[in-house]
């Protein structure tokens, strides 16, 4: 399977899944769910202490996945570090040969586990993604420059809208409400294939069920 970057350069329909760290130091089941989509995702994206909830680095799992031989997508959010981390960071992916990252400003810290944490936020998305197309041209965030650049290939994210599902799951009844989330999740990813690039699968807490989604989307 082509890489992510060639995949979106080449005009593939892209599909992406889905990464959650644990809150813990176990990795077994993250690795179980990584190696059955082997094959059938263009790259994992590695969340980066989402909901502000504090799991293991998006850094190191994303160096565990490409071990494994996925393509993935390092999480950085602005939440947690200032300029000078986020730009050490930005170079440790690089020289681990972590190429893709995703630019996230984060949740706010009232929503997660730690509610006497400090939130950073020195920089947001926008001069986050700024910052790696500097530091991929030799220079700092303060103009010095870089004993090497780095190679990072940059992305963010959006909500052009929202349309709840709740409805449509409310049908099904509680027993087969997760099956009918997961037929809709297929149909949708059948419907957008020619209306867009790729997919984005996230599965917050039940990875082992994307594999099953691709299939009945036909992937």
């Amino acid at each position: 399977m082509k890489s992510f970057k060639e995949a979106l350069e080449a005009g593939d329909f892209v599909i992406t899944a889905e990464c959650g760290p644990p809150k813990g130091a176990d990795i077994s089941e993250l690795k179980g769910h990584a190696k059955r989509l082997l094959g059938k995702v263009h790259a994992l994206n590695v969340t980066d202490n989402q909901s502000s909830v504090m799991r293991a680095g998006s850094l190191a799992v994303s160096k565990v996945l490409l071990d494994m031989g996925h393509d993935p997508i390092y999480q950085l959010t602005c939440r947690d570090r200032n300029r000078l981390a986020i730009q050490s960071d930005l170079l440790s992916a690089h020289i681990l040969g972590i190429k893709n990252v995703l630019c996230l400003t984060g949740d706010s810290i009232s929503v997660g586990d730690h509610k006497g944490a400090k939130a950073v936020f020195d920089l947001e998305s926008v001069q986050l993604l700024k910052l790696v197309e500097t530091m991929n041209n030799g220079k700092d965030m303060a103009g010095n420059d870089l004993k090497g650049a780095t190679t990072l290939f940059a992305g963010a994210v959006v909500t052009p809208e929202e349309n709840p599902v709740e409805p449509q799951v409310k049908s099904a009844g509680k027993e087969k409400a997760l099956d009918c989330g997961m037929d809709i999740a297929a149909r949708q990813i059948k419907e957008l294939k020619g209306l867009c690039d790729g997919v984005h699968v996230m599965a917050i807490g039940l990875e082992d069920k994307v594999p099953t989604i691709l299939e009945r989307a036909g992937f």
